[in-house]
């Protein structure tokens, strides 16, 4: 199993399921346009955790695909795993939300995953620089 395609092509699954998680929110709130920034509306709900997903998971499958160009070891594969999982469990976190004001346990836990194993691939790209 090729692990880079495996964690890329999940990374541009949720940015693609959020988005139409907010095409859904949509429909069922019949809001062609915009979004009110009530953190308790459905539809904002959807379209932050999209943002938040499409901010963030290019710039990580960039970085996943970069660093397994100059073949990946295996503690970077697990990197790779823990980063898409972190994303997926930010996005969790914040869909299973009632409100944005309400910080659920898996959206810390996937904000602190993606910083965290953002900054170690960042890192691990400049040393591979040189």
């Amino acid at each position: 199993m090729n692990i880079t395609i495996l964690c890329i092509a999940l990374l541009g699954l949720l940015v693609v399921l959020l988005g139409f998680g907010v095409s859904m929110a949509r429909g069922s709130s019949k809001t062609n346009f915009g979004v009110t920034q009530d953190p308790t509306d459905r539809l904002y709900i959807m379209s932050r955790a999209h943002g938040n997903a499409a901010e963030y998971a290019p710039m990580l499958a960039l970085m996943i695909y970069l660093i397994s160009l100059s073949g990946a070891a295996t503690w970077e594969l697990w990197l790779f795993g823990i980063v898409v999982a972190a994303r997926y469990c930010h996005a969790a976190g914040m869909i299973l939300s009632k409100s944005l004001d309400v910080i659920h346990p898996l959206r810390i836990a996937g904000s602190l995953g993606t910083y965290v194993g953002g900054l170690v691939l960042g890192i691990d790209l400049l040393l591979k620089a040189f």
